[in-house]
């Protein structure tokens, strides 16, 4: 008598995701992180070493979670056309909010710069407050980072032209000058004559160029993920999504430096 098995074939072409436990550790360490930040801004004792260990646990858990999706997306065959698109739209979802967050920033600053109030001394920027000069450091760094949009651009062409050497140079070019801009924003924060409690001003600088930078930073681990898979073979010219969506958000922070630049440092000043 013959013993036959039985296989089950999917009927459609998505990929319903197993059971994983990164999700919840995700939101418990953001949770933690959230809780710790707001009690060391009123003083508690020893709140900020469990911001220290929930961002720890962050990072960890946010590696698991990409390791188990770089696996079901490269060796597993998960990522069909249909959930490639999926996440394309996910991808592209997500900057429209940031862009709507970085709106929100520049929203607040052209409210105070527009019509200064008597307490800003009715003119911008406020009276005693000696602006960053743009053509210092702020130009240095604008070319920087065009020149990283300019490298990742020759990568994303090269790898779907096929040419892998090409690939790996500009992105390793890539995460080279996103360092460079990276540590020439915090020299700026240094030599600047002004902090973020001189009033609306001080704020608005370091809200909006702090939080730009801490998207440099994101946009820089992505550019490196997606060298390290490049160098493991898992990009390819035809399957390169991550490299992809991480290319697409560092020219959305290209150009929100852009505007950064011409309204915050140039006619902000």
């Amino acid at each position: 008598m013959t013993n036959l098995t039985r296989t089950n074939f999917q009927a459609h072409p998505f990929h319903l995701v197993s059971p994983s436990p990164w999700p919840i550790f995700t939101c418990f360490s953001l949770l933690s992180s959230t809780a710790s930040g707001v009690l060391s801004m009123h003083a508690f004792v020893s709140a900020l070493n469990f911001i220290s260990f929930a961002l720890i646990s962050l990072v960890f858990s946010a590696c698991f979670w990409f390791r188990d999706i770089i696996s079901e997306a490269t060796y597993l065959g998960n990522h069909t056309l249909a959930v490639q698109r999926g996440l394309n739209m996910g991808v592209a979802l997500f900057i429209v909010s940031e862009a709507l967050f970085f709106l929100a920033i520049f929203w607040t600053f052209f409210h105070s710069a527009l019509s200064p109030t008597a307490e800003l001394g009715a003119h911008w920027p406020p009276s005693g407050i000696e602006a960053v000069n743009p053509f210092e450091l702020p130009l240095l760094n604008t070319i920087i980072l065009l020149s990283s949009g300019v490298t990742v651009t020759y990568s994303h062409h090269s790898i779907i032209q096929g040419n892998r050497k090409g690939a790996l140079e500009g992105l390793a070019y890539t995460v080279m000058l996103a360092v460079i801009f990276t540590a020439l924003q915090g020299i700026e924060y240094l030599i600047s004559q002004f902090t973020i409690s001189d009033g609306t001003f001080g704020s608005i600088f370091y809200f909006s160029t702090g939080f730009h930078g801490f998207h440099v930073i994101i946009g820089t681990a992505f550019i490196a993920v997606g060298l390290w898979r490049v160098l493991a073979y898992h990009s390819t010219e035809n399957h390169h999504l991550g490299l992809e969506s991480g290319i697409l958000y560092w020219h959305f922070v290209d150009i929100v430096w852009l505007i950064l630049f011409i309204s915050i440092y140039y006619w902000g000043s």
